[in-house]
């Protein structure tokens, strides 16, 4: 098994396609098959299904690209911090919906020649984002804890050998238009709210509330919306007077000046927003500078 053939079954992972796999990697297609074939003999088992509709990963593919990811990312890390040149390094965050953590990945890109990396961030479902950290797809990922998920989200990290690490904990605001009604006001209540459309982002059919980006349960309120992207959300505010939580950490510099936070006065838990990363592994000086920029938003 070679690092070669990692990075290979990691590409044709990320692609699903062996055609475009091989365009990628500046290599023939049948040297692909071969060197993927190969590989399955080696470790015995079978990595892709081939179908017609392309590759998919097996239930032992998606496993053994969990593992492979983490030791090629690896490699990368050491090559950067000891060798430098030759690949083209990359960099990814996978995070909840936070206008920060985008501008903090801008304000990161900008001191680096894009010639030379290859950067990836993903505004995501909450699941996805643990998954993304676990596979090694991203190397940071940004979520938050509460009274009511922390003990769920914390088992689900500890499963997948991921960590927390504490960036800060924020009380619970609402998220709306400028012009909304009870925008004005010095704090609202629950139950104010309640009378308009309570923005949430989807998390998909089969998942757990407890990966809700809403801190606030929703399950009584009457009047909801989901919503899959950050712009989505940000004109149901203003077209239907909307409004959704969130930790009242705001970049203007992303969602414009129309949109702000206003505290909820009967709120009784608070967000501790964090970064979670691979346990027990040395993250890339890249992902230390992303961090660095987070931090200026967070004060």
């Amino acid at each position: 098994m070679t690092l070669q053939q990692l990075n290979y079954a990691i590409v044709i992972s990320d692609v699903g396609s062996m055609n475009k796999a091989a365009e990628q990697l500046y290599i023939a297609q049948p040297s692909l098959t071969a060197a993927i074939k190969e590989l399955e003999k080696e470790i015995g088992i079978t990595i892709f299904n081939r179908g017609a509709r392309g590759i998919t990963l097996t239930a032992d593919g998606s496993e053994f690209i969990k593992y492979a990811r983490q030791v090629y990312q690896q490699y990368e890390n050491l090559q950067e911090k000891y060798i430098g040149g030759g690949l083209k390094r990359k960099f990814g965050v996978s995070t909840q919906h936070y206008s920060f953590a985008v501008q903090a990945f801008v304000e990161m890109v900008k001191e680096f020649n894009t010639h030379e990396y290859e950067f990836a961030i993903r505004e995501t479902k909450t699941s996805n984002v643990i998954y993304d950290v676990s596979s090694l797809k991203s190397e940071i990922g940004i979520i938050y804890l509460s009274n009511f998920n922390r003990q769920v989200i914390k088992k689900l990290l500890e499963s997948n050998h991921l960590e927390f690490h504490h960036l800060i904990d924020c009380d619970i605001f609402a998220y709306l238009w400028k012009d909304h009604p009870i925008a004005q006001k010095p704090f609202v209540s629950i139950d104010e709210l309640k009378e308009y459309p309570c923005l949430t982002f989807e998390q998909g059919d089969k998942s757990s509330f407890y990966f809700a980006e809403e801190i606030i349960d929703t399950a009584d309120f009457s009047r909801v919306i989901k919503a899959s992207d950050r712009c989505t959300m940000l004109n149901l505010m203003k077209g239907l007077n909307g409004y959704t939580f969130c930790s009242g950490i705001i970049c203007h510099e992303l969602n414009g000046s129309e949109y702000i936070a206003v505290p909820i006065k009967d709120a009784t838990d608070q967000m501790e927003i964090g970064y979670i990363t691979r346990k027990n592994m040395i993250i890339s000086d890249i992902a230390k500078i992303y961090i660095e920029k987070i931090e200026p938003f967070l004060q």
